[in-house]
């Protein structure tokens, strides 16, 4: 009998001793506190530029003149496109319709040169890393605009001729 209590306390004795090994706590660690959110970068208001704006209003003119040019050359284009509609291609009505359609592509050339240039204009700023200056936003979001309508209404009158 003294051998199964003398392994009793044994047992008992080995519950009790510490463990040799030290495990890592479970604390949150100091990389885990850190906060990785993007930092708030507040927007630098653009001071008033007098020479931007005038180059801007410059712009805008030329802008307003391509429009009407684009416009005068669409009212003598729809007609011609219209009597070129159903014909053959090489007949009268289509041969007298093409040169109507080059004169719009002529007109749009003039609205996207003077879009180029405003587009020169805001990369500039952006590399000399100045802020957006919202006048020449708005310029340059009126004249892609008046581009897309114009290459819009180019391809509805092409559509109106017969395939090539």
């Amino acid at each position: 009998m003294n051998r199964p209590i003398l392994l009793m306390l044994l047992l008992a004795l080995s519950g009790c001793a510490s463990p040799t090994a030290r495990y890592p706590s479970l604390l949150p660690r100091a990389i885990e506190l850190r906060d990785d959110s993007e930092p708030v970068r507040t927007v630098a208001d653009a001071a008033p530029d007098a020479a931007l704006d005038t180059k801007i209003a410059e712009l805008q003119a030329a802008l307003a003149e391509s429009n009407a040019t684009f416009a005068a050359a669409r009212t003598r284009a729809e007609p011609l496109t219209e009597a070129a509609r159903g014909a053959a291609i090489g007949s009268d009505a289509w041969l007298n319709a093409q040169p109507a359609l080059s004169g719009l592509d002529g007109a749009r050339g003039q609205t996207l040169a003077t879009l180029s240039d405003i587009d020169r204009l805001a990369i500039e700023r952006a590399q000399a890393g100045l802020p957006p200056y919202p006048k020449l936003t708005m310029a340059l979001e009126a004249g892609s605009a008046q581009a897309e309508r114009q290459a819009a209404s180019i391809t509805a009158l092409q559509r109106q001729l017969p395939d090539q």
